[in-house]
């Protein structure tokens, strides 16, 4: 690529609006407050969960919204598809992408990734003398890095979800799963043994766009910063 032809791209890209990625479920009902001490107003409908629009526009023309499932938030933005998003601890903690940035901590979605097993047979066994372990998580490497920590082989079953019913059908010894109130747990039979890690959503960039329009993003970290402290 001639340098010519990349300040044209990046001018191009200068006068495109930035995109903030936003998670659908929960955390998105959680972040309209403040997006909105944060001065950002999407277009109606961004919140409908039954809308089939992804992208949406807002109150400043250099900023759009797009709202895609919480786990693609990062890969959106690892990938410059869209410059900032709003994504949980867990997700970064899982995919650790060196091309993101999380300057804030938001407060919000607060939950925690833990190990959880049936309450029969919690605490009849020390993990201590386990060699491995069968786990049902859609966090593999949350699972194999805190698992191999203790030298213990995890042998991980990749679920995107029912993780609770992996261990009463024999599929499992045990679950790492993301729990908020644990209300979903106790209905599957299965105890809370160990928190893994504590979780809330931060505000993550790009940092290649950080460089190449540090104006703006840097003004966005600024704005979230503000409406954090009011």
């Amino acid at each position: 690529m001639t340098a010519a032809f990349k300040t044209a791209a990046l001018e191009a890209d200068a006068a495109s609006p930035l995109i903030l990625a936003l998670p659908k479920g929960r955390i998105l009902g959680e972040c309209a407050p403040l997006l909105a001490r944060a001065g950002v107003t999407p277009e109606a409908g961004y919140d409908d969960e039954d809308s089939r629009a992804l992208r949406f526009s807002t109150n400043d023309p250099m900023l759009d919204v797009v709202r895609v499932r919480s786990f693609d938030v990062a890969t959106f933005v690892a990938f410059g598809a869209a410059q900032i998003g709003i994504c949980g601890a867990d997700v970064l903690m899982e995919f650790d992408y060196p091309e993101i940035y999380a300057p804030l901590d938001l407060g919000i979605g607060a939950c925690r990734v833990s190990v959880a097993e049936p309450r029969e047979t919690a605490g009849t066994d020390d993990p201590a003398t386990w060699s491995r372990v069968r786990v049902a998580t859609k966090y593999p490497n949350i699972a194999r890095r805190h698992y191999a920590a203790r030298g213990i082989h995890a042998d991980v079953v990749h679920l995107n979800g029912a993780m609770e019913l992996a261990p009463g059908l024999g599929l499992t010894r045990l679950i790492v799963d993301l729990v908020a109130t644990g209300s979903t747990l106790r209905a599957n039979g299965l105890v809370e043994t160990e928190v893994i890690a504590q979780v809330t959503s931060r505000l993550i960039v790009n940092r290649t766009a950080l460089k190449t329009r540090p104006e703006e993003i840097g003004a966005w970290i600024a704005r979230f910063r503000a409406a954090l402290a009011g």
